[in-house]
C-alpha cells in the first residue's frame, strides 16, 4: 500500500499516511488532531539491478570533428 506524506499547516509537523491510491486525494488530520495539512510532493527510489547486471555504454565514435564522418 503506498504511503504519502503530509505537512501539517497548524503545527508544521510531517506524518506519513499509508492507503490505497484511490484515497491519495483524501484529506488527512495530523496525529495532533489538527485538519490544515498539505500532501507533500514525494520521490519514489527505484533500486535493483537488471539481470545483465549494468547496461554497457555505447561503443566509441570514429575519429573525426563529427563523431567519425568527415567534416568539409
Amino acid at each position: 500500500m503506498p504511503r504519502y506524506d503530509y505537512r501539517c499547516r497548524a503545527c508544521g509537523s510531517t506524518f506519513e499516511v499509508s492507503r490505497p491510491m484511490i484515497n491519495a486525494s483524501d484529506p488527512a488530520p495530523c496525529p495532533d488532531g489538527h485538519d490544515d495539512t498539505v500532501k507533500l510532493l514525494s520521490t519514489v527510489a527505484v533500486t535493483g539491478t537488471s539481470r545483465g547486471g549494468a547496461p554497457k555504454p555505447p561503443p566509441a565514435a570514429g575519429g573525426g570533428c563529427c563523431g567519425g564522418g568527415c567534416c568539409s
